[in-house]
């Protein structure tokens, strides 16, 4: 008998098929509305997989509900929304998908950086309002990238490959991180620094550290006020590690010259959120893997993960 399998999202028809060759699915088949709680409470009842996103929560709750659970595959590199400590008392592994998505997410925080720092999004805006009379000398300017310092916090595989990007605009590099990377030093001619001397120096401040209770709210009023009044803030990584309603301060009174968000404390974020009025903010709808390449590998690479332990065999990426 096939072991039943629970995924919480439609993904492609080809990881599908895959899945069906060893297993029994069903699946939430609303591309773009999360599977509602009372479905994923009846679901996980009698399944032994599940496959799912960054947008269902998974707490000791739900999982107090799932009979036969062996597995869960987290389709993401983050995993705040499983209860680890739940899942191993009973037994379940967890897996998640890093690797596959770095480049694709340092291409997206790049690409953050510079659309903030040019502010081509306010420019497209102001030229399709018809607003646009003339060229003139100080319209629309925005703040040098190349050679400037850049601030990253958390040097794990994005940071690491947002660092390389950076080597090419010839940008000072300044890093933080729990333990420092003398290898990446070494390679990269980046510098570690304590926070607060990476947020005094830097003129771009990336975020690209794991959420967790060391990491939730670690840039709040005190650390927005260390950074330079044209500094601009990217965060890519998680939400809750910015307090919003302090960056929202800080951007209305020019303590930081503008903010780039992929990533919100509350997602998806409220239209009428204060930040959403800002004309220094570039935000974008959490997209930061979202290439079509990337996101088949970590549909695969998800996929896989589960099938192996459903067939008792060690998976390629355990967290916990």
């Amino acid at each position: 008998m096939k072991p039943k399998v629970y995924i919480t999202r439609k993904i492609p028809d080809e990881i599908v098929t895959k899945i069906e060759m060893e297993c029994e699915i069903r699946m939430w088949n609303e591309p773009e509305i999360p599977v509602p709680r009372e479905v994923l409470e009846k679901e996980i009842a009698d399944a032994e997989g599940l496959f799912c996103l960054i947008t269902e929560t998974i707490d000791r709750e739900l999982l107090e509900k799932a009979r036969r659970l062996k597995v869960i595959s987290n389709m993401a590199v983050g995993y705040n929304n499983i209860d680890i400590k739940a899942a191993k008392e009973k037994k379940i592994i967890v897996t998640n998908t890093p690797g596959v998505l770095t480049e694709t997410t340092a291409d997206l925080t790049f690409a953050l950086l510079m659309a903030t720092a040019r502010r081509l999004v306010e420019s497209s805006d102001y030229l399709r309002r018809g607003d646009w009379k003339t060229w003139s000398p100080m319209q629309l300017t925005g703040q040098d990238v190349y050679g400037a310092t850049l601030g990253i916090i958390g040097m794990g595989r994005i940071g690491t490959a947002l660092a390389r990007r950076a080597n090419g605009f010839d940008m000072k590099i300044l890093y933080h991180n729990r333990s420092r990377k003398y290898q990446i030093e070494n390679e990269l001619n980046v510098k570690f620094a304590e926070l607060e001397t990476l947020l005094k120096e830097s003129d771009f401040v990336c975020i690209m550290t794991p959420y967790s209770n060391e990491t939730k709210g670690l840039i709040s009023t005190r650390e927005l006020s260390l950074m330079k009044n044209t500094a601009i803030l990217i965060n890519t990584a998680r939400g809750g590690i910015v307090n919003e309603d302090d960056l929202y301060l800080a951007l209305k009174k020019g303590t930081i010259w503008a903010a780039g968000l992929d990533v919100y404390e509350e997602e998806p974020i409220s239209q009428d959120h204060p930040l959403l009025t800002l004309p220094n903010v570039v935000t974008i709808p959490h997209i930061g893997s979202a290439s079509v390449k990337t996101r088949l590998k970590m549909a695969e690479l998800a996929a896989e993960n589960m099938m192996l332990v459903l067939k008792n065999e060690q998976p390629k990426n355990v967290v916990g």
